[in-house]
């Protein structure tokens, strides 16, 4: 249950950090927001290549590292994975 709340609470701060990322877009053009939010591949680019903002050395890590974290606590938590017994031989 722990890892589950601590995923969500993860991947609420992937979600947060992006938003900034999604607005500088949008504020670029109405397409380049458009392909950030719908090319998974290029908004890693444009975060790194072309994002410019104040804080960018703590929203690229808090959007990827949240989210690397919060699946990784979400999938630790998830009742699959702790009921799976491997089998006898």
């Amino acid at each position: 249950m722990l890892f589950t709340i601590f995923g969500l609470l993860f991947i609420l701060l992937s979600a947060v950090c992006f938003v900034f990322i999604l607005i500088h877009a949008f504020r670029r053009s109405v397409g380049t927001g458009v392909i950030v939010l719908c090319i998974p591949f290029y908004n890693l680019y444009y975060g790194f290549m072309q994002f410019e903002h104040r804080y960018k050395n703590l929203i690229i890590p808090g959007w990827l590292g949240g989210f690397g974290l919060g699946a990784a606590l979400l999938t630790l938590g998830s009742p699959v994975i702790l009921a799976f017994r491997p089998p006898a031989f």
